[in-house]
């Protein structure tokens, strides 16, 4: 299995093991770690990219800035679609749903990890 559908998987199962009430997911530290998780499935997912495309693991990106840069230079033929969707996703994952805690609500969080999917699919 490729490495970023395994950190995707990994945070999928985080979520199961979290209760939901009212359509929300009750505990807030393991719903953090899984948007964390998710938001390294998105890192690998470019970092596996980079790799075909003959990139050394030295020379992979080291800072969201890396990334974008990185994105820009590597696949600027898909004309900023994968530029936008990195930064939806590292808005969505990483900053509010990991680093602030702002997600809660299960129709969001699985919406989060759909998009997710969908960006990792985009380099296969």
């Amino acid at each position: 299995m490729k490495e970023s559908l395994r950190y995707l998987q990994n945070a999928k199962e985080i979520l199961a093991k979290i209760p939901i009430e009212d359509n929300n997911y009750t505990d807030i530290k393991p719903l953090r770690e899984s948007f964390g998780t998710a938001y390294l499935a998105v890192l690998e997912a470019i970092n596996e990219a980079l790799l075909k495309k003959g990139l050394t693991k030295k020379d992979l990106p080291k800072s969201v800035d890396g990334y974008r840069i990185a994105l820009q230079k590597h696949f600027a033929a898909h004309n900023g679609k994968l530029a936008r969707g990195f930064e939806c996703l590292y808005d969505t994952l990483h900053i509010a749903g990991y680093y602030r805690g702002l997600i809660h609500n299960a129709t969001l969080v699985k919406d989060a990890l759909k998009a997710t999917k969908e960006f990792i699919d985009k380099f296969q």
